[in-house]
């Protein structure tokens, strides 16, 4: 009987870096376009230059590429666990990067909470949640009100605009919580945008903060409204009428 044949990691090395920077991939992010997939950061600093991808040359949108990008997160699960102390090794990088970006106005730092600084600073090294760790931010749900949907008690304001969350969560389940709190129907989804751009549905708020939010204020400001379709909708059965 013939003993199992053991794999190195190297093996895998092919799959699990990126052709960017030709590390491990971190937050790895596909492009639907072409399949292909690259560490976020890697990624996102590439189409500021170019519309294309970087290793296949397809031309993945003509204005907004980011909005073809989508997280992996099963196969940054798979390479945690392929590649030891990497996940440590990366939280560790995240914690030190937040506390390099101290605000020289009010000395925090930056959309992390104070628990959780605090947290980061009295950790013995313990296998404890990582998610404890995850560095929060602060985020402003505004309704846009310039239209007539809300108008029509559609999409309303929220009573208590302001949360905070890890920066880990997505556009996608802060739809959710906002569907939740207007009770709106199951099959109805919000825009919503940072700085008048739609932002997708994968895009997590550590994306938004350091991309989009230009203000780089501890609070990120989202707006929230009725799909444009549901205005069109509404404004052409209106008239209609």
């Amino acid at each position: 009987m013939t003993s199992p044949r053991k794999h190195l990691v190297k093996d895998f090395n092919h799959f699990i870096t990126c052709y960017v920077c030709k590390g491990y991939l971190i937050k790895p992010t596909t492009v639907t376009e072409c399949l292909h997939t690259f560490c976020k950061s890697c990624i996102v600093q590439h189409f500021e230059d170019s519309n294309d991808c970087p290793k296949c040359g397809i031309q993945v949108h003509e204005t907004n590429p980011l909005e073809m990008l989508r997280l992996d997160n099963t196969l940054e699960e798979i390479i945690f666990k392929l590649v030891p102390g990497l996940r440590e090794k990366e939280q560790q990088q995240e914690i030190e990067f937040w506390r390099s970006r101290k605000s020289k106005e009010n000395g925090e730092d930056g959309p992390r909470s104070k628990r959780s600084r605090l947290d980061a600073e009295n950790d013995d090294g313990g296998d404890g949640d990582y998610h404890r760790s995850d560095p929060q931010i602060a985020i402003c749900l505004d309704c846009l009100r310039n239209n007539s949907l809300v108008e029509e008690n559609i999409v309303r304001g929220l009573m208590k605009k302001f949360i905070r969350c890890s920066t880990r969560v997505t556009v996608g389940t802060i739809k959710k919580f906002l569907s939740l709190k207007l009770k709106l129907p199951s099959s109805y989804e919000l825009d919503v945008l940072c700085n008048g751009e739609i932002m997708g549905k994968d895009h997590t708020m550590e994306f938004i903060y350091m991309t989009r939010w230009r203000l780089r204020g501890e609070t990120v400001k989202l707006i929230y409204r009725p799909p444009l379709k549901c205005v069109w909708y509404y404004r052409f059965t209106s008239k209609v009428r």
